[in-house]
């Protein structure tokens, strides 16, 4: 495990999240869960070292399904393949910039079409129907237009992660990205929580701006997207 007693639900996110604070949009077969199929395409197991938990997600998800994970690589049991897999880095609040936006405007349902539009044009991470389920998000328009959004996902006992941080290209180069990474950490802290955020570990535009907002790098964190085995686990 890594850092503190506090810090180490953070080295498998995904499971401290659905066995936690986001129980209600879990799916869970023993040692392993999942989100709700419309709100995020994250599994996880309880403890990647168990046997016992790979065969529970087996048989949760299905035979030859693929599933997004999200912590310590490992290694995978028999039957298991790895379909694509993404270097990552945490992120964690150390002295965060955190600041209300006059021009942040809290964002619901009746934009999730916009919101999907502005996911698909510019590649932040999975955003799905009902992914607005999880947390708050902000957005900022222009001509009524959403051009910029960011919000929560992930929330692990004590913890918040910033997500969907995404700006529409026409947007670009003002700065609205940072606003709203300093408004959503302000909530955050509002409701006694610290804020954490993910990234590819080559997006280094991002990870700049990032620490620059007063966050520091805690550890890498690997996310890959995993087959599971052709046979189904409940057969034979």
């Amino acid at each position: 495990m890594t850092g503190t007693i506090a810090e180490q639900v953070l080295d498998n996110p995904v499971w401290a999240a659905l066995s936690g604070t986001h129980r209600e949009f879990a799916e869970q077969h023993g040692r392993a869960a999942r989100y709700q199929r419309e709100v995020s395409p994250f599994h996880a197991v309880a403890d990647a070292d168990d046997p016992a938990a790979w065969a529970d997600l087996a048989a949760l998800a299905g035979p030859a399904a693929t599933v997004w994970m999200a912590g310590d690589a490992g290694r995978l049991p028999a039957g298991w393949t790895v379909d694509q897999k993404i270097d990552g880095v945490q992120l964690v609040d150390d002295a965060a910039q955190a600041a209300g936006d006059p021009e942040a405007v809290r964002l619901t349902t009746a934009d999730v079409p916009e919101m999907l539009d502005l996911v698909a044009r510019t590649r932040p991470g999975p955003f799905l129907t009902r992914t607005i389920e999880l947390g708050h998000y902000l957005g900022i328009r222009r001509d009524g237009k959403l051009v910029a959004m960011a919000g929560e996902r992930m929330r692990m006992p004590g913890w918040i992660e910033i997500s969907a941080v995404c700006t529409a290209p026409e947007a670009r180069g003002q700065g609205l990205a940072g606003r709203l990474i300093r408004a959503v950490v302000a909530g955050i802290r509002t409701r006694g929580d610290r804020p954490l955020l993910h990234a590819a570990a080559d997006n280094t535009g991002a990870i700049r701006l990032y620490e620059a907002l007063g966050f520091t790098l805690r550890r890498e964190i690997l996310f890959r997207s995993v087959r599971t085995p052709d046979a189904d686990p409940a057969a034979g």
